[in-house]
């Protein structure tokens, strides 16, 4: 096998060698200001050369004793061009022209599809990946990307619990393997670089649910952009584009429990200071998914979020969870985020409630029958949620907390309510670091939820540990091992890691790719 490995570098740098000198001969003039110059330290440790990589990247020449292999010695991300093993070369940066404007590298007339490392908020929960091109021509371009996961889920522990109102419960307990998640996405430009599109192949099949969905913006200029479509209510982090790196593959209990979901409206976003982001949205209700227009009111779901980065001004792709990337200046991130709803039950035939996104602090769907006052039913609900969070990455070392508040009132029922307002708080803390930098990533996290006593809600908690081995050099594949300790679920899904009213253990084994 070695004599196999050498055998393949020899021949590998020989093409390269060829196709090195094939290339000066026919191109002896090359920008400089296309070009980067990127070197692997004596150790042969990964280096990161800054670049703007948007529009591909080509070994110019080699300028190292060990040869440049893409993919193995080199490559190129949204942060910029990798060396490694020994591998120093120049490399010449791609440049994406706009219609009329061949050749410009004026970053206007890039493609803006493509996104900078702290450019991470254009589509919200629903950001494609950088992808691969599938045609580009004077009236636009087009993109495929996708993400994929499967995994592997144990729930272990009782199998009923007592709600607030007395009433035992059943536990549906879980052991199951799935083709968990997917996604395909289509995105480009068409007419201008400006006028951007994301086509949405989704599906999450424990919960039997597929969609497709379109987002079009227009991309003014930083500092402001509109978009209509699908996206994420702006209520806690995780809907604010940083999936799929976090640390699980899914989210803590706190986070799961209050975060909002995902609407269709309309959207603005942009840059206010150099370490300053905002958005703002529009939309129909708190949960899009199984709701079809004629059920709708007249009353819309608003939302908004900021975000400070001052130390960096960015906090790696996506604002990732983890330090993959090594920081060596601390990077700092604060946010605060906000969305008001007014919900309403949904019923269908059955007169049985479709609307399941809200639950109280015991699991208890808002808008089942009896669950607040025996036989009583909640029709509507205003809901409200406030998060904050804070994060830190310095050297392989991440860590973050959020904390949440959440009130439901404006109840609307067919009876007497106990109480005219339920509120409850919570938060959660996660800290990771690399043993093995970019290769072997170990955290751990736990969150609280205090029910709201005054409505007779007991208080509900998680403490996890798993680690994260990413087999490539990228943070787009990686096996997630993962172990949770929960007391009192209140989140009841199959699209996470909770079972309503579990108190037990839940072991989980995934692997996902993304490009």
């Amino acid at each position: 096998m070695r004599r196999t490995e050498q055998l393949a570098a020899f021949v590998c740098a020989g093409l390269a060698a060829a196709f090195t000198a094939s290339v000066e001969a026919q191109s002896p003039a090359v920008d400089a200001a296309l070009t980067v110059q990127c070197q692997s330290p004596a150790g042969g440790e990964r280096q990161v050369c800054a670049a703007d990589t948007s529009a591909g990247v080509a070994l110019l020449r080699s300028t190292g004793s060990s040869a440049c292999l893409l993919g193995n010695t080199w490559g190129y991300d949204s942060a910029g061009v990798w060396v490694s093993g020994g591998c120093s070369g120049e490399f010449v940066l791609g440049t994406v022209a706009a219609p009329g404007a061949a050749g410009s590298a004026d970053p206007e007339t890039r493609d803006p599809s493509w996104r900078d490392a702290a450019d991470n908020y254009i589509w919200g929960e629903f950001d494609p990946g950088n992808g691969f091109l599938i045609g580009r021509s004077d009236i636009g371009t087009m993109y495929i990307s996708g993400y994929a996961l499967v995994r592997y889920l144990d729930q272990g522990g009782n199998d009923s619990f007592v709600d607030h109102n007395g009433t035992e419960q059943p536990v549906d307990l879980r052991r199951d393997i799935y083709s968990h998640r997917v996604l395909v996405w289509l995105r480009g430009w068409l007419g201008t670089p400006k006028i951007v599109y994301t086509i949405t192949f989704w599906t999450v099949n424990t919960t039997d649910q597929d969609a497709l969905f379109a987002n079009l913006g227009y991309k003014f200029n930083e500092k402001f952009n509109l978009f209509a479509g699908v996206y994420g209510n702006p209520g806690s982090r995780s809907t604010q584009g940083s999936h799929p790196y976090w640390l699980g593959h899914d989210r803590v209990l706190a986070d799961e429990f209050f975060r909002p979901f995902f609407t269709q409206g309309l959207y603005a976003n942009g840059k206010v200071l150099p370490s300053l982001w905002y958005s703002v949205t529009v939309g129909n209700t708190n949960s899009t998914l199984g709701v079809t227009a004629s059920q709708l009111d007249r009353k819309f779901t608003t939302g908004g979020s900021l975000w400070w980065m001052p130390t960096t001004q960015e906090f790696g792709p996506r604002g990732a969870y983890g330090d993959y990337e090594m920081h060596e200046e601390l990077a700092t991130r604060f946010g605060i985020n906000y969305t008001d709803s007014p919900e309403q039950r949904y019923t269908d035939p059955g007169d049985n409630p479709q609307n399941t996104s809200l639950k109280f602090a015991d699991s208890t769907n808002v808008f089942a029958t009896s669950a607040l006052a025996p036989g009583v039913t909640i029709t509507g609900v205003d809901y409200r949620i406030l998060s904050m969070d804070a994060g830190f990455k310095y050297r392989g070392f991440f860590g973050q907390v959020e904390l949440f508040s959440r009130r439901l009132d404006g109840f609307q029922a067919d009876g007497l309510l106990p109480v005219t307002a339920v509120e409850d708080e919570g938060f959660y803390v996660q800290a990771a670091f690399f043993p093995i930098p970019r290769k072997l990533e170990l955290y751990a996290a736990t969150s609280r939820i205090y029910g709201d006593d005054n409505a007779g809600f007991a208080d509900s908690r998680d403490v996890l540990v798993g680690l994260n081995y990413y087999p490539a050099d990228s943070r787009n594949q990686r096996l997630n091992l993962q172990v949770i300790d929960v007391t009192r679920s209140p989140v009841s899904s199959t699209f996470g890691y909770y079972t309503g009213g579990q108190d037990g253990t839940t072991v989980s084994a995934a692997f996902s790719i993304f490009f």
